[in-house]
């Protein structure tokens, strides 16, 4: 029996390994003291402090902003780009091009956006965070849509051609209805992408507008607060219970093929 609990020794410190530092960060969030590093007790100030903090409420919905117009964008655009692979260009050229945002790194697409921003002359601000945040999201609801489509069954969309809908009407009544857990589980790991991501939006923010991320950095530049932990617990709290969502989306997707 002991040595049976070793096998799974390993495991667990993995996982501790992974998340001790977030633990700590939770557990540091309800600290009442003002040191981020001496648990001096248990108290919810902290969070209190965020909702009177105008810098912080700023940037938050500002960050809202741009998370629900590239999650639309993404959701619309991936989905397209999903059903196009999968139906009418059936090429690995074409699906590496399409999946390759979701796996470039950061600093590099940030840096292509901006250049290509300001070859463009075109201003910055929300609306350039909500594009460049549009084009790494498609590419992931492109992946989760694409996966539903490959193991989908074409015979009911080949039954409607036969009885003579158009290809949109097929799509729209047939194709679309049977993407829908996809495209909603697609979307979700969008706006949570979009979310917490900081690089992007470092290059293709204007200073006046920044995101919540980019506030973050701004006031961890200057130590670490116990008011930081609290919101970066908030923003985990967030983002662990909308992967939870997309998963179960995801595995409900999967069920249907």
């Amino acid at each position: 029996m002991a040595s049976r609990r070793l096998i799974y020794l390993p495991f667990w410190a993995v996982y501790v390994f992974l998340y001790a530092p977030i633990a700590v960060l939770v557990v540091m969030s309800f600290n009442a003291g003002k040191s981020p590093y001496v648990f001096e007790g248990v108290s919810l100030k902290w969070y209190g402090e965020l909702a009177g903090d105008e810098t912080i409420r700023q940037g938050l919905v500002n960050t809202l902003i741009v998370a629900a117009g590239s999650t639309v964008l993404s959701t619309v655009l991936g989905t397209l780009l999903a059903v196009g692979m999968a139906r009418y260009a059936r090429s690995r050229l074409l699906d590496a091009l399409g999946l390759l945002p979701a796996v470039l790194p950061d600093i590099v697409l940030g840096i292509g956006l901006l250049v290509f921003y300001r070859a463009i002359q075109m201003t910055l601000g929300l609306h350039s965070i909500i594009l460049a945040h549009t084009v790494f999201g498609m590419a992931f609801v492109a992946a989760v849509v694409r996966t539903r489509l490959v193991h989908a069954d074409t015979s009911l969309e080949e039954a409607s051609r036969d009885l003579g809908a158009t290809p949109l009407v097929t799509f729209a009544r047939v194709t679309l209805p049977g993407l829908a857990p996809g495209i909603a589980a697609g979307a979700l790991l969008a706006f949570t992408l979009s979310l917490d991501e900081f690089v992007i939006a470092f290059f293709t923010a204007a200073p006046t507008e920044p995101t919540l991320p980019i506030v973050i950095y701004s006031m961890v530049r200057f130590g670490v607060t116990p008011e930081i932990n609290a919101l970066a617990t908030i923003l985990l709290a967030v983002s662990f219970t909308v992967i939870i969502v997309a998963q179960r989306m995801t595995r409900l997707t999967e069920s249907l093929t």
